[in-house]
């Protein structure tokens, strides 16, 4: 296998990785919500949902790559912030209240 081949591939695997972790945690992102949803969610954090899930299927990127690590990094920052809603809500234990 030549190196274009070999660069090809690896560039393919790391853009598929991505991929799935992204869809991965939009798929997390959705269902923290449905549970907060189901508590009475604050609104800011209803934005912050609606923001990110926007970002991830929006053509336009803070930074162009087919690898999504600004789209990956937009879904960590709400899925945190919906977790800490989560929290608040006692929903979910603290960081000292044991496993999440």
């Amino acid at each position: 296998m030549s190196a274009e081949s070999w660069i090809i591939v690896a560039v393919t695997t790391l853009v598929l990785l991505t991929l799935f972790f992204t869809v991965r945690l939009l798929v997390q992102l959705v269902r923290a919500r449905r549970l907060l949803r189901e508590s009475g969610m604050p609104t800011e954090n209803k934005v912050v949902f609606w923001a990110a899930v926007l970002y991830v299927l929006s053509p336009v990127d803070l930074i162009p790559d087919p690898v999504l690590i600004d789209d990956i990094g937009v879904l960590l920052l709400a899925l945190k912030s919906l977790h800490s809603a989560a929290e608040t809500a006692g929903l979910r234990p603290g960081p000292q209240g044991g496993a999440h």
